[in-house]
């Protein structure tokens, strides 16, 4: 069974930045695709990034290319958002999740870490 544990959250002023960190544990997860997606007060949870397991083929949703960098660190078995610029809208709960090679949805999900953002 696979975990994701979340940690880096927290409050930040505009124009800061953070860091969140996933640590995945259970089972290899070769081929998977892990990602990132938020779910602000009162809104769907939306898509902010993905990566490969192995690393590759970063994509993010528009609303954060050019401030968000997602990465992997393979010998930690651990994925990363760093979030910069950010600004009050980013406020949300940030979720990591893992989608199975087969798998067209992503289907495990960690508890959540609130990212909040104070203008």
């Amino acid at each position: 069974q696979v975990q994701l544990v979340e940690s880096g959250g927290g409050l930040v002023q505009a124009g800061g930045s953070l860091e969140l960190s996933c640590a995945a544990s259970g089972r290899p997860l070769s081929g998977w695709r892990m990602g990132w997606f938020r779910q602000a007060p009162g809104k769907e949870r939306e898509f902010v990034a993905s990566i490969t397991w192995s690393g590759n083929s970063p994509y993010y949703a528009d609303s954060v290319k050019g401030r968000f960098t997602i990465s992997k660190d393979n010998a930690k078995n651990t994925v990363y958002l760093q979030m910069n610029s950010l600004q009050p809208e980013d406020t949300a709960v940030y979720y990591c999740a893992a989608r199975g090679v087969t798998a067209n949805q992503y289907h495990i999900w960690g508890q959540g870490t609130q990212v909040t953002v104070s203008s």
